[in-house]
């Protein structure tokens, strides 16, 4: 209908008017009858959090996404969109969007009795129908709400009881539109006071005016439970009047933030096609955010973002093109080893606690990249302490025999693909190992080959030296005898 361009041809056309929270409705419907996706892009809600908001756009009412950071609850707020009208008619030179057949604004009512049925329409589209507001410290009431414009006043020569002299703030800009507020504890006390009368009665109040706008607008709020403790709070005459609080979650599963990261992960096409990260080391990597979040280093009010797992896959990927480049490959595969370019990723996301803050960012990833190692060590390969005693039932029995025998491997961070198979190939029984346990053989050998010593070297069956540019596998007892010999010429 966005061809019509006055009122008198938006009435003979039919055209009714209808709240923006009833028309997030209507549209919800249609797209359950017709069984479309609603929340395109949103994964591992399906069974929790997207079924509470589709009951509250059905209830018609406000809503509060509750949560820990990284989980996705502005993204949600910005598909509402989706749910909106392509076009929505607005009176011609109204600041509040003005519905044509129902304003509310002075300036938009005067238009019309200026003009009449020759009153210009002009047509919205839905993406400049979504307002966000993030909340910070120093956000005021006139920022929101409106106040008196010295400067309006001065050159049109109005009183300041005039109503003309106002300055509309976001929230009557937002009129017939989505207006969300993230971080809404951050909003000082008295500015959320504010908002009690746009949520109960739908209108505003501006510097004493006796003005009556009955705005109509679909609030969303989002909030982190922490900060009802370090930094503010909802005051609770505010949160009594959001009529639905949704509470969001991690993904539950490895499988699905697998496919969360992918769907987020920038790399370019160049990364893409040059570089392959194995199944094997997927998991791992969110194995690690899954440590993370039952860490004792790790505040878990404060949580552990999906960025964490996102930002450590794209280092992970340029860690391998940065090998692949230095050493003049045209393509190469993700190792362990690259998992030393996924620690600042860790580091810089997580919040320690005391104990954390002992051990330090980098010891504390460090700590988390080794649990997952050995949870995936155990999620294919027998537990070593778990063995019965005696050499035929140690399937490590050979690894262990080789160790001691006074070798040791050696894996550069930046390796050629070549130097690093045979660094690994050297290693007695390693790949007879994988071969026999995972039924894997050629190339699809070598991760789970470097797998076993990294998982031996957690469970302190080998010992793993890590330098600045290198892991170094030897025997635990020699690396002892090393230590003692050290230590008896520091004696001496």
């Amino acid at each position: 209908m966005n061809h019509i361009k006055t009122l008198g041809e938006l009435k003979q056309s039919g055209y009714q008017s209808r709240s923006i929270k009833e028309e997030l409705r209507q549209n919800l419907i249609q797209k359950l009858q017709a069984k479309e996706k609603v929340f395109e892009g949103i994964l591992g809600f399906d069974d929790t959090v997207l079924p509470d908001i589709e009951r509250a756009i059905l209830s018609r009412h406000n809503i509060l996404l509750l949560g820990l950071r990284g989980q996705a609850k502005t993204r949600i707020a910005r598909l509402l969109v989706n749910l909106l009208d392509e076009w929505m008619p607005v009176v011609g030179g109204s600041d509040l969007h003005d519905d044509p057949l129902n304003p509310i604004s002075r300036q938009a009512k005067a238009i019309i009795a200026e003009h009449g049925d020759d009153t210009p329409v002009e047509w919205v589209h839905r993406e400049e129908r979504y307002v966000e507001k993030l909340a910070t410290p120093d956000v005021s009431v006139a920022d929101l709400i409106g106040d008196v414009d010295p400067i309006k006043a001065a050159s049109l020569k109005l009183s300041y009881s005039d109503e003309r002299v106002i300055h509309f703030g976001l929230v009557p800009r937002s009129h017939r539109s989505i207006f969300v507020i993230n971080e809404l504890p951050d909003l000082q006390p008295r500015i959320q006071v504010s908002l009690f009368n746009i949520l109960q009665e739908g209108d505003i109040q501006i510097r004493g005016f006796k003005l009556r706008l009955p705005l109509d607008i679909q609030f969303v709020f989002t909030a982190n439970p922490e900060d009802y403790t370090n930094r503010g709070s909802i005051i609770t005459p505010l949160k009594d009047r959001i009529e639905s609080q949704i509470l969001t979650h991690y993904p539950k599963t490895i499988e699905i933030a697998r496919q969360i990261t992918r769907q987020e992960a920038e790399l370019t096409d160049a990364q893409r096609e040059a570089t392959e990260v194995p199944d094997l080391l997927e998991i791992l990597l969110e194995q690690v955010a899954f440590e993370a979040r039952d860490s004792e280093y790790i505040d878990e009010k404060s949580g552990v973002s999906a960025r964490l797992t996102i930002s450590g896959y794209e280092n992970l990927v340029s860690t391998v093109e940065r090998r692949m480049l230095v050493n003049g490959e045209s393509a190469a595969k993700a190792r362990i080893t690259d998992f030393w370019g996924v620690v600042p990723a860790i580091t810089g996301k997580v919040e320690l606690v005391y104990e954390g803050e002992q051990e330090g960012p980098y010891g504390v990833a460090i700590n988390l990249i080794g649990k997952a190692i050995k949870k995936s060590f155990l999620a294919h390969f027998p537990n070593p302490d778990k063995l019965k005693k005696g050499r035929e039932s140690d399937p490590y029995g050979t690894i262990r025999a080789w160790f001691s025998g006074g070798n040791e491997v050696e894996l550069l961070n930046d390796c050629s693909e070549k130097d690093f198979r045979k660094a690994l190939d050297g290693v007695a029984g390693l790949r007879k190992l994988v071969e026999s346990h995972l039924k894997v053989s050629g190339d699809d050998a070598y991760p789970f080959m470097e797998l076993v010593l990294h998982g031996l070297a957690e469970f302190n069956i080998v010992n793993k030296d890590v330098m600045e540019s290198a892991f170094s596998f030897r025997d635990i007892l020699a690396n002892m005898l090393d230590d003692d010999l050290f230590d008896d010429e520091y004696d001496n």
